[in-house]
């Protein structure tokens, strides 16, 4: 049975509109894409970092050292990115959707977390700002979209999935950042610093890392949005992160037992600084050195082998339980004290900056 006349009259007309104004039927989910693209990319931004060379008669040369993406978060300015991107700049150009250039001021950074945040005096009308979502919510095999301006190409949209969670990659100084996000979206060189978006466009990492070199081979990894929520208060106020501390000078008890120095394994403490946390918790230091072969090695203080019921064999393994945490919590520390094991409360004390 044909239609009502009044339905087939109203089909033909949006048939025929579709025809004359090219509409195209889009998939919910690329309707999606397109959704958060707009509502975020006026927010990414291009972050060229300018270095300062010199010539055979020691003139500056002004040159692009690098790029790479940044988001803003409020109006009055304010980008995330990655600390590798304005690292060693004399310069930073901040290039916003609308195509302006804004000179950017360095605010603070963390080279722990390869994380930045640069400032720009743009009119705030002239961009968009992005919010940060928890990403203690997010699953693997949850949707996400990566924005950034991948070997130059600016305002670049890719997507893909969580691939997996609770990653661990080493900083460009060495530290390990823990918790990273890997995802199966094309990051490429450039993409650094952009915004990793869930299904609603907001932020839930900030894209830091491929694997190799050439390009992306999808495998990413992304900073966590909680991560950056946790450090970005004391980068705006202080420049830096304040960090708690034990306030001791460890050696890794495995170096000990290359020469053959038969010793649990953990930490050994070779000094304590004075009215520091492990001070004032009545941790020892070393009292004196014994020489063994060629090496002189400090003894008789106190082997830390866990942190609360985790486990500490190196200096990444006390980072990662003692600087992740604020000043004034406490923490249980187990030691071994001639050769009898103990345990001891310590409450966390910020480190003086140097």
């Amino acid at each position: 049975m044909f239609p009502s006349r009044h339905l087939f009259l109203f089909l033909v007309l949006v048939f025929c509109f579709t025809q004359v104004h090219g509409v195209t039927s889009y998939s919910v989910d690329e309707q999606e894409n397109i959704s958060i693209y707009a509502k975020s990319s006026r927010a990414v931004v291009n972050i060229s970092n300018i270095a300062v060379n010199y010539d055979f008669y020691y003139r500056a040369i002004p040159a692009e050292s690098g790029s790479g993406t940044g988001f803003l978060i409020n109006k009055s300015g304010i980008i995330v990115t990655n600390f590798h991107v304005v690292e060693n700049a004399s310069k930073l150009v901040v290039t916003l959707s609308d195509n302006s250039q804004w000179p950017g001021k360095l605010v603070g950074a963390d080279p722990n977390n390869d994380l930045a945040i640069v400032r720009i005096q743009a009119p705030a009308e002239s961009y968009d700002v992005l919010k940060f979502s928890h990403s203690n919510d997010i699953v693997v095999g949850q949707k996400v979209l990566a924005l950034g301006n991948p070997f130059g190409l600016r305002q670049t949209l890719t997507t893909g999935i969580i691939s997996a969670l609770g990653r661990t990659i080493a900083a460009k100084n060495g530290r390990k950042i823990e918790g990273i996000i890997q995802t199966d979206a094309a990051i490429n060189p450039g993409n650094s610093g952009g915004p990793l978006l869930d299904s609603d466009g907001n932020v839930i990492g900030i894209n830091t890392a491929i694997i190799g070199s050439a390009g992306s081979v999808g495998i990413g990894f992304a900073v966590p949005s909680n991560t950056a929520l946790r450090i970005l208060p004391d980068l705006l106020k202080y420049g830096y992160v304040r960090r708690p501390w034990l306030g001791i000078e460890p050696i890794p008890t495995v170096y000990l037992r290359r020469i053959g120095i038969d010793i649990q394994e953990g930490l050994l403490i070779a000094r304590v600084v004075n009215g520091a946390s492990a001070d004032n918790a009545g941790l020892r230091g070393a009292s004196k050195t014994v020489k063994v072969g060629r090496y002189k090695v400090p003894w008789g203080g106190d082997i830390i082998t866990h942190i609360n019921e985790t486990p500490v064999a190196s200096m990444e393994d006390l980072a990662q339980q003692i600087e992740t945490r604020k000043s004034g919590e406490k923490v249980t520390v187990h030691f071994i004290r001639l050769k009898k094991v103990h345990s001891v409360v310590v409450e966390l004390i910020l480190r003086p900056r140097s």
